[in-house]
């Protein structure tokens, strides 16, 4: 059976789709979204949260939108506190990168000019000393290390919670259902089908799926090659005084969360298919390398595991942008370990789309199209 048309249905419950639905609400469209859980039971609800703006990792192909992402999230930090009572928990903090070896700080140096000339940051590189001196827990063994300020953190959940329950008050809908498939009528979107039979009917449809977009494939008869990096992510209790800056080695990090008072540590980078379950070998991996960084963990309590699905692509670009074999869809996937940094740009690319037809982020490096059919 199908159901009333709407203007626009997004599928997907986690940051990019919910904060598609409040840019559209903004913008006097309305939309329902379709998660086949709950929204941010995925990637968006047990992610860290760092909104390091990409700056300790130099250039890299999705920096405009981790660029404007950073803009965005400090917009939606004042007018969530406005429209909501959800605490997202936006804080600026600073971010710690550390070196325990030469050839690592020869690593962390190499794009300093660039990093220096973004703006919005004061961007240093401290000798062991003076690293010591802002956190004295490092490593002993910290020959130096890139000092970031500018960058801040968030709650995901309730940055995801907010912005649906801001978008709700504005007439969006968010409901639950498993999408089986889009229904397209003369090369056009006209409705999406959900198992049991119900046809939502649309103009327009956002598929926002995270490493689940890879199913769109079928749908769309374009190639999206997204797939899933499992990251597990630990919580400590741990004692002393809080961390107030965002340490980091590698591709690891560690800073104490407002939310719980617990010191968020990780991650793993796994292949695993779509297993979304916590394993021992990530837990002892994640706490190797956090004592690595601060030695001082070595007493804490394991309080919690955690472990998510972020969507990452052949490139490391995002696929983001309209669909060019069904006019009326959009999609918005790929964001990696960067998800929640850039899901409001993604999602206000999008929404812009629709609701103009342009946007002022460029999309040509994320074209949808660029695998092929």
């Amino acid at each position: 059976m199908s159901s009333n048309a709407h203007d626009v249905v997004i599928v997907g419950g986690g940051i990019t789709g919910i904060a598609t639905a409040y840019y559209l609400a903004h913008a006097g469209i309305p939309s329902t979204v379709i998660e086949r859980d709950a929204i941010a039971s995925h990637a968006s609800g047990f992610a860290y949260g760092g909104l390091s703006g990409g700056i300790p990792n130099g250039p890299q192909p999705n920096f405009p939108a981790i660029a404007e992402g950073m803009r965005l999230h400090r917009e939606l930090a004042a007018s969530l506190a406005e429209e909501t009572d959800v605490d997202i928990q936006f804080q600026d903090r600073p971010t710690l990168k550390l070196a325990l070896s030469d050839t690592e700080a020869a690593a962390l140096r190499q794009h300093l000019t660039w990093q220096q000339a973004q703006p919005g940051y004061t961007v240093q590189w401290l000798d062991g000393t003076a690293a010591r001196a802002l956190e004295p827990r490092i490593a002993p063994e910290t020959v130096g290390a890139l000092y970031v300020e500018g960058s801040a953190d968030v709650e995901p959940y309730r940055l995801t919670l907010a912005l649906a329950t801001a978008a709700e008050k504005l007439g969006a809908v968010v409901r639950t259902g498993t999408v089986v498939g889009l229904r397209q009528d003369g090369g056009r979107v006209t409705g999406v089908a959900l198992e049991g039979g119900e046809v939502v009917g649309c103009e327009h449809v956002v598929l926002a799926m995270g490493p689940w977009c890879a199913q769109a494939s079928a749908w769309l008869g374009l190639d999206v090659p997204v797939r899933p990096l499992k990251g597990q992510i630990l919580r400590l209790r741990a004692s002393g005084e809080p961390y107030r800056i965002s340490i980091g080695h590698g591709s690891n990090y560690a800073m104490t969360k407002p939310a719980d008072g617990l010191v968020w540590t990780g991650t793993t980078e796994e292949d695993a298919g779509f297993d979304e379950s916590k394993t021992t070998a990530a837990r002892d991996h994640i706490i190797e390398a956090a004592l690595r960084m601060l030695p001082a963990l070595a007493d804490a309590e394991l309080v919690l595991q955690t472990a998510c699905l972020r969507p990452v692509t052949p490139d490391n670009a995002l696929i983001l942008g309209r669909v060019p074999t069904l006019e009326g869809a959009y999609i918005a996937t790929g964001g990696g370990r960067q998800g929640i940094m850039m899901g409001p740009a993604m999602a206000k690319a999008v929404a812009d789309l629709i609701a103009t037809g342009a946007t002022d982020l460029p999309l040509d490096a994320y074209d949808p199209a660029r695998f092929g059919t």
